[in-house]
């Protein structure tokens, strides 16, 4: 993308920005910061926790118990990165704090890791029926998000072909 088509960064957008939006960009940096000394920390006991059951033997990847461990571990990372990737587009965007999408996203692989690492032995069928709803609700949740989403743009891209602007 050309230099004069890129939308101005924070460092452009600085000096416009109200004391709030001040605000809101120096609470999001340190979030962001936090955010990745937790995914260094839980990518590091992650890679701990394979490498000891590899030198211990106990690396069965087909047991149920290691599938839940390791799995629900790599679920931990993942959701704490895309956290940290949707605060880092909202810093870099000049809209609200966070997408109604990534939000939904976050919250389906929450549910989807709980799903991963549950026991079944101990919980209720209203628990997993709980889940499955929330999963579902989420689902749809998402899915109209994406398509307004979808039509907002094709609105914005048709009136940029016949030259209009709002």
């Amino acid at each position: 993308m050309p230099d004069s088509a890129r939308p101005p960064g924070l460092a452009e957008r600085w000096p416009g920005l109200s004391l709030y939006e001040k605000f809101e960009q120096i609470a999001l940096i340190i979030l962001s910061a936090l955010i990745a000394v937790i995914v260094a920390a839980a990518l590091w006991s992650l890679l701990r926790e394979v490498v000891v059951r590899l030198v211990l033997g106990a690396f069965d990847p087909l047991g149920h118990a290691t599938f839940q461990v390791v799995f629900g571990m790599i679920f931990t990372v993942v959701i704490a990165l895309e956290f940290k990737r949707s605060l880092l587009v909202a810093a870099d965007r000049s809209i609200g704090i966070l997408q109604v999408r990534t939000i939904v996203l976050i919250a389906l692989l929450a549910i989807l890791r709980k799903f991963i690492i549950i026991d079944l032995a101990t919980t209720t069928p209203a628990e997993l029926a709980a889940l499955a709803g929330a999963a579902l609700a989420l689902g749809v949740v998402f899915w109209l998000v994406r398509e307004q989403d979808r039509r907002e743009a094709d609105a914005r891209a048709a009136r940029d072909e016949t030259g209009l602007r709002p």
